[in-house]
């Protein structure tokens, strides 16, 4: 069977569920690839009548809110411990250096954390769970997490949606320069990522290390 006659085959309630199940359970602290998911979904939704964007960008930002709520409260009931628990099961996800990172962006941003964390594949992942177990007020999370959720989902599927109808001819007669420029981004944008969080991690065991040396006051 020819891929084309394939993609046309597969029902739209599959990849409906999919988008929504994996963007679901990223959300809820669990490193998945929601974003690549998504934008895969809606580049076939703009290739093939039978995806509607529309319901594909509204099970995106309901399996966002719904799987940032379930990790909000996952964090809120875990606390610390379940952070640590994280850090050995997802080292190069919740390492010191990445919930360093993802701390100070809280306490800097506050609510608006949740909802810019929803642009940060490193944020993403930790928005729900880091808000529960910070105590983040939930009225405060469930605005930020929603506003966030429809604003990525819906937004990431519209823009793509229509990048995809606008450049198909384009991207049928560069489509080895379109890879190549994909993939050098993607490879920029993660070494970014890491030589930050690497950052982040020295600093954290550098002050630990100050803490664990520090002369410890005589007793009087």
């Amino acid at each position: 069977m020819h891929v084309q006659e394939w993609l046309d085959s597969v029902p739209p309630v599959a990849v409906y569920a999919l988008v929504g199940l994996v963007i679901g359970v990223e959300s809820l602290g669990i490193p998945l690839p929601g974003e690549i998911v998504l934008v895969s979904a809606a580049l076939m939704s703009s290739q093939h009548a039978h995806i509607n964007p529309l319901i594909l960008g509204a099970c995106a930002s309901l399996g966002a809110i719904v799987g940032d709520s379930i990790g909000y409260a996952i964090g809120r009931k875990g606390g610390r411990p379940l952070l640590a628990w994280l850090g050995t099961k997802f080292p190069k996800h919740f390492g010191e250096g990445h919930v360093a990172t993802a701390e100070r962006s809280f306490e800097k941003w506050g609510m608006w954390a949740v909802f810019f964390g929803r642009f940060v594949a490193l944020l993403r992942i930790f928005a729900g769970p880091l808000a529960g177990v910070l105590h983040m007020p939930y009225w405060k999370f469930l605005i930020a997490n929603v506003l966030g959720g429809i604003v990525w989902a819906g937004g990431t599927t519209a823009v793509v949606y229509y990048v995809g109808i606008v450049a198909e001819d384009w991207l049928k007669r560069f489509s080895y320069a379109g890879l190549a420029a994909a993939v050098l981004f993607g490879v920029a944008s993660m070494l970014v990522v890491k030589r930050r969080a690497k950052k982040a991690s020295e600093q954290a065991a550098e002050k630990k290390e100050a803490a664990e040396t520090a002369p410890v006051p005589a007793a009087e």
